[in-house]
């Protein structure tokens, strides 16, 4: 597990009401609880963690890009969770491939613990390919989309 996924979680606690957060797998055991305001984690000294390499925190999360060879920019997914295309399942999609998208427009949900996290771009052109099905899980800095900036 990653630092900023770390990071993730306990800004995802943050803005909750959750008070204490277990998460155990075979590699790790993280728990994360809340304390009169204030936050203690516990990771056992066996987890490999990365270090830190920003002094600064986004407060948000924000969409992750990268520019292909072919200069087309990929989305990335900025948290670990379910992605969804609409914002219910009766709806149409935000976009779709070949839809012109602009900075600030919502274009998909990730929803992370029961929440519901609108993703904006960061970016604008035209969609040229989804990466990802519809309703399927997303890991951290994901590609979503594959975006022409032209």
């Amino acid at each position: 597990m990653k630092i900023k996924e770390i990071q993730d979680i306990i800004n995802f606690i943050k803005k909750s009401d959750l008070d204490d957060v277990s998460i155990e797998t075979e590699n790790y055991k993280i728990r994360v609880k809340k304390n009169n305001g204030t936050y203690t984690t516990e990771i056992p000294k066996e987890v490999n963690v990365t270090p830190k390499q920003s002094t600064t925190e986004p407060k948000t999360p924000e969409e992750k890009t990268e520019i292909t060879p072919s200069n087309n920019i990929i989305i990335k997914s900025p948290m670990i969770g379910t992605f969804y295309r609409s914002p219910n399942p009766e709806s149409d999609p935000f976009i779709s491939e070949g839809d012109v998208i602009k900075v600030g427009q919502t274009i998909c949900i990730v929803e992370a613990m029961k929440l519901f996290n609108d993703i904006e771009s960061e970016v604008s052109g035209k969609i040229v390919k989804i990466l990802v099905d519809d309703n399927s899980p997303v890991e951290y800095d994901q590609p979503l989309f594959e975006v022409d900036p032209s």
